[in-house]
């Protein structure tokens, strides 16, 4: 019987000739990523040694620069963690630093066919580049950090087969929040990204679907490789590589087709990603404080440009706070040079660090109370950006941009054609 990618991979790194769903494998890392709130104090355990010193890397994200004296003595700990097993993929604050899965596409962290860790909960981003990429607990982050390895049990594996082509104004994020309102959780699933509507969508976006898959409680979240994505690689990690591909005949515990081109810009409804998203003609209207693009998932440089493209020419509505926020030092310094950073301070954005920020409700546009913000970034949860009366809607950068301009959720359409 066939396997999928998620399956070849789990086989491969166990030393085994096939995984099935059920099965508990324990498997080799690749890459281990530990982040500042690994070093907070009621995190952090002092180890004496780790595997292979060349298979971590280390970053900054979550509150970057440091707002309070816990997070800045983190990142002091940090520190001496990079120095005390000489780490040599430190990413410091202002040091080509970022949010940990940016760093891993600017970088090329994640091989097809690799295993990557983290303690983060969309870790799953990097499943993306062919390779399987999940968030773990604290304490097993320390243990594939010392013992280069982890155990998972497969799953089975939900197949979405893209087609078309996103029309004008529809992007990444919208094609996400239909498969989440659609199909709701896919709790102890995989998700296997595929099919010709690949081609049509960059690296950038098909992260969007990585990233999110968070959302829907995937284990592990993958895309299919093609050429686009191993030139990616090529440019930006030397390894040698060999792209995973699912057998003619693996089995999927579903197949589900989705056609970009019939797709329309969604928003997802406060407090909830799944089962909780409708058309934005639906929510036209509603009145917001703040706009937030940003994160993981939204905080690219397809996405900053995309804003830019909305608000050129026009400026932020009186009483909104829109906020952007590049997911690293790399895509800041990308948007900066091709003008999107300077159209956007001209419209009102204010510009902020590379950084998790306002994502989790961290710093950087924490909500008051009974606050209302759109944001494109990964979450929408009852209190997730700050007070628990505040409201999140979460669309595309898009959407985001353009509710900036009027003061209301809107339609993006009105401004791109």
């Amino acid at each position: 019987m066939g396997m999928t990618i998620a399956e070849k991979i789990l086989a491969a790194k166990s030393g085994r000739k096939a995984v099935v769903p059920g099965d508990v494998v324990t498997v080799d890392v690749d890459t281990v990523i530990l982040f500042d709130n690994n070093f907070l104090p009621t995190n952090w355990r002092d180890i004496l040694k780790v595997a292979d010193p060349e298979k971590i890397v280390v970053t900054f994200d979550h509150r970057v620069p440091a707002p309070t004296q816990q997070a800045a003595a983190a990142q002091v700990t940090g520190r001496a963690f990079v120095k005390k097993f000489g780490i040599k993929r430190f990413h410091d604050v202002g040091h080509n630093q970022g949010i940990s899965h940016q760093l891993v596409a600017d970088y090329g962290y994640a091989m097809p066919g690799s295993v990557l860790l983290c303690s983060d909960s969309h870790t799953c981003s990097a499943g993306v580049f062919n390779c399987l990429a999940r968030g773990v607990g604290g304490p097993d982050i320390i243990y594939a950090a010392i013992k280069g390895q982890t155990w998972f049990r497969c799953g089975e594996t939900v197949r979405y087969e893209l087609t078309g082509k996103l029309p004008t104004a529809v992007t990444a994020k919208d094609a996400f929040l239909q498969i989440a309102g659609v199909h709701g959780a896919h709790a102890t699933m995989n998700v296997e990204y595929g099919g010709p509507g690949v081609a049509s969508l960059s690296i950038n976006a098909r992260k969007t679907l990585t990233a999110m898959s968070a959302e829907l409680s995937a284990e592990f979240a993958t895309f299919e490789a093609d050429a686009v994505l191993e030139e990616w690689m090529r440019v930006r990690n030397p390894a040698p590589f060999v792209p995973v591909k699912p057998d003619a005949d693996a089995k999927y515990l579903a197949l589900r087709k989705v056609d970009l081109s019939a797709l329309e810009p969604l928003v997802a409804l406060p407090d909830s990603v799944v089962n909780n998203s409708q058309p934005v003609g639906q929510a036209k209207g509603t009145r917001i404080d703040q706009a937030y693009i940003g994160s993981c998932a939204n905080g690219t440089q397809d996405d900053i440009e995309l804003a830019a493209l909305v608000v050129k020419g026009r400026r932020v509505a009186s009483g909104v706070r829109f906020i952007v926020t590049p997911a690293s030092q790399t895509v800041y310094r990308d948007t900066v040079a091709s003008g999107a950073i300077q159209t956007l301070l001209e419209a009102g954005a204010m510009i902020a660090p590379p950084t998790c920020g306002a994502c989790g409700g961290g710093h950087m546009g924490v909500l008051g109370p009974d606050e209302v913000c759109i944001t494109s970034s990964t979450r929408n949860f009852k209190g997730r950006m700050g007070d628990p009366s505040s409201q999140v809607w979460m669309a595309s950068p898009a959407t985001v941009a353009a509710s900036a301009l009027t003061g209301f959720i809107t339609d993006p359409r009105e401004f791109l054609q």
